[in-house]
């Protein structure tokens, strides 16, 4: 395994390159500026140039299905979205893109446009396209789960917080978004103080993308590749590659592809709370059959109340705010479903969203107020907003009652 250095060449327009030859594999990693024209021009440029046979690019299936499929949501049925606990991803990823439509509309440049130019070249030079990045699904997960619990409220805040700000998108995020992806620039400041989220959201990619370069592209399937990453992954990668990799790199990465899973105990902690209650309301009705009653009231009272205001903050149909008042109580004491489960479902039965609200989703979540505006994302908002309603109503209500009985 012998690894080169290419010098950089004077025009300034060029990106760092390294190449990295394994066994009868050579690969060209060119790291480019995701906010760049030159960077664009400069893929095109190499893929016209006949000297590979092969292109790898930095994204993963879902994000290069956004950038060919922009409109691929619509052909989505949000009810399994709902149904599959998927409403959070999804909301976090049109908050990644409501950043980017920012980007583009203050830049004049949209971001990724070299990964786009690589698309097409590739596709027009016939030319096998390899994606080598990780899900930014599980990339998120594993950045939840690898920060503490007590930061996690933070860092949410902080993600929307600032891709819902309208404010001009400053130079030093621009500079950012000149080293990473979206998805880094909006965590690198708090990665940086942090190997909590160093490790999944760069150091674990890079390995993630040397296997995935490893794995499809076995001794003698490719003689010259170009990869096209961000300039922030080049070194890392450049080390993995320079490294003997695993025989069978499939069953690290598959590792590496593994989100974190609750321990039994947490998801056992629903169950126990709505044990808690009922026992509650049974030690209520023995003491007193009005304090019974009185227990059970708050709980309906409390519990639709705060879910039924999240349903109404994001703006749902009057008979979605009485349906989650209704149905809050009721589904806090089965973990089998939500309060947002239900709303939202009332609320696509009520105002099913149209072909425009898909077509104008990327453009109108770049706004705080389009969020309410469109029917798909206020739907998401429906669902998240009725659902941390419940859990509010679930602790208050349930603190409540201890109360009482102590």
């Amino acid at each position: 395994m012998i690894e080169t250095q290419d010098i950089p060449h004077e025009d300034i327009q060029d990106g760092p390159r390294r190449v990295i030859e394994c066994g009868d594999t050579r690969y060209t990693l060119l790291g480019t500026a995701h906010v760049s024209r030159a960077s664009a021009d400069e893929v095109r440029e190499l893929i016209r140039s006949g000297e590979y046979d092969a292109v790898a690019i930095e994204l993963c299936e879902s994000r290069y299905k956004s950038l060919t499929e922009p409109d691929s949501l619509a052909n989505q049925d949000l009810f399994e979205v709902f149904r599959q606990g998927k409403a959070g991803m999804v909301a976090a990823s049109l908050a990644l893109g409501a950043f980017q439509q920012r980007v583009a509309e203050q830049s004049g440049i949209e971001p990724g446009a070299e990964m786009r130019a690589a698309v097409k070249e590739s596709q027009r030079a016939t030319l096998p396209l390899v994606l080598v990045d990780r899900d930014v699904g599980v990339t998120l997960k594993r950045i939840y789960g690898n920060v503490p619990w007590w930061q996690r409220a933070g860092l949410i805040s902080g993600l929307f917080g600032s891709l819902l700000s309208r404010q001009k998108v400053s130079s030093e995020e621009i500079e950012r978004l000149k080293q990473g992806d979206v998805l880094e620039s909006t965590f690198r400041e708090f990665a940086e103080q942090s190997e909590a989220l160093y490790t999944p959201l760069i150091a674990e990619r890079d390995r993630y993308m040397a296997l995935r370069l490893a794995e499809e592209s076995p001794p003698g399937r490719y003689r010259n590749v170009l990869v096209v990453i961000g300039a922030g992954h080049l070194k890392g990668l450049a080390e993995h590659l320079s490294q003997p990799l695993p025989d069978d790199p499939a069953i690290e990465r598959h590792e590496l592809d593994q989100t974190p899973t609750r321990a039994r105990w947490w998801k056992a902690i629903p169950w126990a709370i709505t044990a808690l209650v009922l026992a509650g309301f049974v030690i209520g009705f023995s003491r007193d059959t009005q304090l019974g009653w009185q227990l059970v009231g708050e709980w309906f009272l409390i519990n639709g109340v705060l879910s039924g205001l999240g349903a109404a903050i994001a703006l749902a149909h009057p008979l979605t705010v009485i349906a989650t008042f209704f149905a809050a109580p009721l589904t806090s004491l089965n973990p089998t479903i939500g309060a947002g489960f239900v709303a939202a479902g009332v609320e696509l039965s009520l105002r099913r969203p149209k072909v425009r609200d898909f077509s104008r989703l990327r453009h109108d979540v770049s706004s705080l107020k389009g969020w309410w505006r469109n029917r798909v994302s206020r739907t998401l908002l429906v669902f998240l907003l009725a659902t941390v309603g419940s859990a509010a109503g679930t602790w208050i209500a349930g603190l409540r009652i201890a109360g009482q009985l102590l």
